[in-house]
């Protein structure tokens, strides 16, 4: 099953694009669930929120929505005496895991992170602290892509997160990849000039997919759909509310 949403949906910039203009914040995640099946958390990167938050968020949305959830930067970027980050971040999924709507952990590491022994040691600890929670990787270091790590990630039951993303050096190219039961696939817009260079962080997301560029991925989509058992597909590109433009595109070329 495909699973097409946004990554986040709180964002004052789409008021108008997207919400209707005077619409309470708090009814946003009502309005968004009730066109789009799931939800990329990112501000959890951020900051880790009471269980409560998570709670709140869970009761607006319908059966069979599936959140997936950003794993904190002390998580993957600081990754230094983080033990205890660990067990409040599994705390504040248990409203998402008791009401079945916990689709997936995100971990997304800094193009820093390279390719080595000791930062495979400490991915395969990050699945060993996620327990049994489906967990996709994100790498922003295209050292990462070599053969041997595809058949790692899928010995531990770690998702390869598909991108496509500016096609600048160092940085992944678009390939579809399966290394669990879940295929995760994120749209973060092709802005290369903004890329590494911006004075805003959505200035980076600021991108306007042609149909031509969504058409790439729909053999690769459909192809991870037939290898796994869900399939997640956000789009990043967030800034005035492209993302849903982005999903909406590829929800009609799938259909």
């Amino acid at each position: 099953m495909i699973f097409l949403g946004t990554s986040g949906f709180s964002y004052n910039d789409w008021v108008g694009p997207f919400y209707p203009s005077g619409m309470p914040k708090k009814d946003w995640l009502l309005y968004y669930a009730r066109e789009f099946i799931t939800c990329e958390i990112n501000a959890t990167y951020y900051a880790l929120p009471k269980p409560v938050v998570m709670e709140s968020m869970a009761s607006k949305t319908g059966d069979g929505f599936l959140f997936s959830v950003k794993a904190n930067k002390q998580m993957t970027h600081e990754r230094g005496n983080n033990a205890d980050v660990f067990k409040v971040f599994r705390e504040m999924l248990r409203p998402l895991i008791e009401r079945g709507k916990m689709g997936c952990v995100l971990a997304q590491f800094p193009s820093s992170f390279r390719f080595n022994a000791s930062n495979r040691d400490y991915v395969e600890g990050f699945r060993e602290k996620m327990g049994d929670l489906p967990v996709a990787i994100e790498f922003r270091n295209a050292g990462w892509l070599i053969e041997d790590v595809f058949s790692w990630l899928s010995r531990y039951e770690l998702g390869f997160c598909c991108v496509d993303e500016p096609p600048l050096p160092n940085l992944l190219p678009p390939i579809a990849e399966v290394t669990s039961n879940i295929a995760y696939v994120r749209f973060h817009g092709r802005n290369k000039g903004k890329w590494w260079q911006h004075e805003h962080a959505y200035e980076r997301y600021d991108y306007t997919y042609s149909p031509e560029e969504l058409e790439e991925w729909i053999p690769k989509i459909r192809k991870l759909d037939q290898t796994a058992e869900k399939t997640f597909v956000f789009a990043n590109n967030h800034w005035r509310g492209q993302a849903v433009s982005t999903i909406r595109q590829l929800r009609m070329m799938l259909d």
